[in-house]
């Protein structure tokens, strides 16, 4: 099923971005479409404001008046979306709905992609790629969501902290 759900823009009225989400998955909750929703979201950022010399984190839209959507385009689905109080119509040429392709997602950053790793913090490991291929150092740090390691290398008699991607490493024999 996942293979065939794409991500689409759904334009609101503004203010109603979390409404419409939220009417969404109730919708697909009473209609049993789970097979063809994935995932409801309106993409927020967590932003410093200051007022009166008080510093307060605030929860912002990013894209305000837009919800995204990743689901199977077939007729029902389509009129689930449409049919929801606050939806203006789908972003796209006309009525077409047009899916988001896969950069635009990894731009937008709504889907985490978790990297297997088959290594540890404190396991050695050699460089296979990149300008330090070859190079044997020790992992430090593991990121799984932004795919990036620190590792510990020694160059020249020191020991020198570097990120590389986890494409770049394998663990030693």
């Amino acid at each position: 099923m996942s293979e065939a759900a794409r991500w689409y823009v759904v334009h609101t009225y503004s203010g109603y971005e979390n409404k419409v989400a939220t009417d969404i998955k109730k919708t697909v909750e009473n209609r049993k479409l789970h097979d063809q929703f994935c995932e409801v979201m309106v993409p927020t950022e967590t932003v410093t404001e200051i007022k009166d010399n008080k510093k307060r984190e605030v929860e912002r839209k990013i894209f305000p008046g837009y919800v995204l959507v990743k689901m199977v385009m077939t007729d029902e689905s389509w009129y689930v979306v449409r049919n929801t109080r606050g939806v203006t119509g789908f972003v796209g040429p006309g009525s077409k709905p047009v899916p988001l392709t896969e950069e635009e997602v990894a731009k937008l950053g709504v889907e985490h992609k978790e990297f297997e790793v088959n290594f540890a913090v404190g396991d050695s490991v050699k460089v296979c790629d990149g300008y330090l291929e070859g190079f044997i150092g020790v992992v430090d740090e593991i990121d799984g969501q932004n795919g990036v390691v620190r590792v510990t290398v020694s160059m020249m008699g020191k020991d020198v902290p570097v990120e590389l991607e986890i494409e770049q490493i394998e663990p030693l024999e």
